[in-house]
């Protein structure tokens, strides 16, 4: 049975009832991402109607929770575009050396790969056992999935190669232990990651960080969001701290440009000017 495709305006209410029946935010998010992934689950749930996908909406919470795990689900992999992991390596983590002790938020960490990733990084600069990573997401599952560090085997190969690429030098393995299908990572990688959740839509600042990672999230914000969510990384950075965002992300034109200067490299990591 083919389904018409749900329009804009029928997004949008569904969105204003995610806002109100439950808090979430999602209004200021790129139109054509979230329409993409409110149709996505629309089809692949074998909704008769559009007035039934938004009655299980408001009616179910479960189902609400899957609702908002299909529009939050971000595409992720350890290690990933090794080069700004180099980047952070050679420009980054020399200069968070000097510090007594080092604060790290991961904004948007997803299941958490890219946040073991930098405990890696830490570890082999000997930095973790004076560092504290905050890995928050707005979806409680992923959060579940990083908390417990265990990723699938058949992806460690890619994650090996990704981490050479970005100047490893251990053996990759020796910071997990596999059993079946699955890894697990070293215990004293995950002591030192928080998970939590926080909305990068309505939620502030909870801590003073000297590094905030946020990749390939701020693309599926409107520009207007995409202010806000860049102010409240500035007030939450020390002065001199530095902020990573992904490869299609920029502080270029955005309220918080005068305030950072990038680094020389091609990688997207700026640091905050003092004032």
């Amino acid at each position: 049975m083919s389904r018409n495709p749900i329009s804009e305006s029928e997004v949008n209410l569904l969105l204003n009832d995610v806002l109100e029946r439950y808090g979430y935010d999602f209004t200021a998010y790129a139109p054509a991402s979230i329409n993409r992934r409110v149709n996505h689950l629309y089809v692949t749930d074998r909704f008769p109607s559009f007035a039934e996908y938004r009655y299980r909406i408001i009616s179910d919470p479960a189902y609400a929770l899957r609702f908002v795990e299909e529009i939050t689900v971000n595409v992720t992999e350890m290690f990933r575009d090794p080069l700004f992991y180099q980047a952070l390596r050679t420009q980054v983590l020399p200069i968070l050396a000097t510090y007594p002790f080092i604060r790290v938020w991961h904004a948007g960490c997803s299941t958490g790969e890219e946040v073991y990733s930098f405990a890696i990084l830490l570890k082999e600069a000997r930095l973790l056992h004076k560092a504290v990573i905050y890995a928050t997401d707005i979806n409680a599952s992923v959060l579940e999935k990083g908390r417990k560090g265990i990723f699938r085997l058949s992806q460690m190969q890619q994650y090996s190669r990704n981490y050479m690429e970005s100047g490893g030098r251990e053996d990759f393995s020796a910071y997990y232990t596999a059993n079946y299908e699955y890894v697990k990572f070293r215990e004293d990688l995950g002591e030192k990651i928080i998970f939590s959740p926080h909305n990068l839509v309505t939620d502030g600042s909870f801590n003073e960080f000297q590094l905030i990672i946020c990749r390939n999230v701020l693309i599926y914000f409107n520009k207007q969001l995409q202010d806000r969510v860049l102010t409240l990384f500035s007030d939450s950075l020390e002065q001199l701290g530095f902020l990573a965002l992904g490869s299609k992300e920029t502080l270029n034109f955005t309220s918080v440009t005068g305030k950072f200067r990038q680094l020389e490299s091609r990688e997207k990591i700026w640091r905050k000017m003092q004032l």
